[in-house]
């Protein structure tokens, strides 16, 4: 019993700044927070997996017209960071899926994206981006 006990405080005291930091008032995250500097993804990242949690950044541009996704990147890029395998995928960018078509930003406008955090790898159907984390349900607003 005694050690069950020890595991359950430890558990809740590694999940700890992963629940501070999602009711965090002070804003949106930002997309460096999911990874390690190994590039494996975050303690804070997993621990909000299945949250709906904000960040910050940039909309790439869309890959084609009309679409219900877009890249959220940590600077400013004119050109969409397409990625073909998981193998590729880079640390500073998030897979941002909405509802409905997007309206597009001006690549150099900051924004707050907020939605239901995913991890691991998905490959749209219509395009055949792959990400490894990603938003969903999500909605934007400069």
């Amino acid at each position: 019993m005694h050690r069950r006990s020890l595991l359950a405080t430890a558990t809740a005291f590694l999940a700890a700044p992963a629940l501070v930091r999602a009711a965090d008032p002070e804003g949106p995250l930002k997309i460096r927070e999911l990874y390690e500097k190994t590039g494996d993804m975050s303690q804070l990242a997993l621990g909000l997996e299945g949250e709906r949690v904000s960040f910050e950044g940039y909309m790439a541009p869309p890959l084609k017209a009309d679409a219900q996704f877009f890249v959220l990147t940590k600077r400013p890029m004119a050109v969409c960071p397409f990625c073909e395998s998981s193998a590729e995928w880079p640390s500073d960018i998030l897979a941002v899926y909405t509802k409905r078509v997007i309206d597009v930003i001006p690549f150099n406008v900051g924004i707050e994206s907020r939605g239901v955090l995913e991890i691991g790898e998905y490959k749209d159907p219509e395009t055949g981006f792959v990400s490894m984390v990603r938003l969903t349900d999500a909605t934007y607003s400069d």
